[in-house]
């Protein structure tokens, strides 16, 4: 508990930093309604919310566009990957290596180093364990299970809910537009 408490704590910390970026961009308010986000997102998580995993689900890159307007710049599938490590969850080191990841495969399809950066700070920022959103680590389990390893049931759990959604034929998101 030590170790996630930590956890909790040194992730928080950082976000509390970009919070109060967004404090001095958009004023005192938009602060005040950030910390009320926080606390409600800080509760902690029970023994079945740490148990109870959710069939996959992917909406390819959340916030952010699946493909370029104007070329045909495509990096849905890169956004698609990095959904089933988000939907999985783990350690604090698996959710950076998910998010390196996903960074080197929208360089790779785009060429763009710019873009994949931008894309790789995104979900630095914006996808914290700790936040009660769709797209966050671990989004297939409740809320709330913060940096935890992931046990052999719960891997295995996480191995079957995947097959079940290949082998039903569902199509990855970024095929159907």
């Amino acid at each position: 508990m030590a170790g996630l408490t930590h956890a909790v704590f040194t992730d928080m910390r950082t976000t509390v930093i970009g919070l109060a970026a967004v404090a001095v961009a958009w004023g005192r308010a938009a602060f005040i309604v950030c910390i009320a986000v926080l606390t409600v997102a800080c509760r902690p998580a029970t023994d079945d919310a740490a148990n109870a995993l959710q069939p996959f689900s992917s909406d390819g890159c959340s916030l952010f566009p699946d493909s370029a307007a104007k070329t045909s710049l495509d990096w849905c599938d890169c956004c698609f990957q990095h959904d089933i490590a988000y939907w999985r969850g783990g350690t604090e080191a698996e959710r950076q290596h998910a998010d390196k990841q996903l960074q080197t495969c929208v360089e790779n399809k785009t060429g763009n180093g710019a873009l994949a950066a931008l894309m790789y700070e995104g979900v630095r920022v914006g996808g914290s364990p700790y936040f009660p959103t769709w797209y966050r680590w671990g989004y297939g389990w409740e809320e709330n299970r913060g940096y935890q390893s992931l046990t052999d049931a719960q891997l295995k759990q996480a191995d079957n809910l995947m097959s079940a959604y290949e082998s039903a034929g569902s199509a990855s998101v970024c095929t159907a537009q």
